[in-house]
């Protein structure tokens, strides 16, 4: 007797938290009015507990996703529009991209990018 398709219990799918970082990380990048994200030693330690790379930190509790981004903005954007650019791209893109509960996206603005000009 065999199995068919349709029978067949699904599997189970793994995320690496990795996964949810690049997703994170990329989005953020793409957003009008992001210059870079923050990195420095003192973010890693305001960052404790769960996973962190390059200014973004991500909580995974059971499917829901909580994500930590500390950014540098360009000063001729608004900066509460383009915080809310990100919470919305990210959270959508998570969310499209491996199905997973967005519980809170947090922005925190580290500095102004008054040297490099957006082209």
């Amino acid at each position: 007797m065999t199995i068919s398709e349709s029978t067949r219990p699904p599997g189970k799918t793994t995320i690496a938290p990795d996964v949810l970082l690049d997703i994170a990380r990329l989005t953020t990048l793409g957003i009008t009015g992001v210059s870079q994200l923050a990195t420095s030693q003192a973010m890693a330690r305001l960052f404790q507990g769960g996973h962190q790379s390059s200014g973004v930190r991500v909580l995974i509790d059971d499917n829901r996703v909580d994500v930590d981004i500390r950014v540098i903005l360009f000063p001729d954007h608004n900066l509460r529009q383009v915080s809310r650019d990100i919470q919305n791209s990210v959270a959508r893109a998570i969310n499209d991209m491996v199905g997973m509960e967005i519980g809170r996206v947090n922005i925190h603005i580290e500095d102004i990018d008054y040297g490099i000009q957006e082209s």
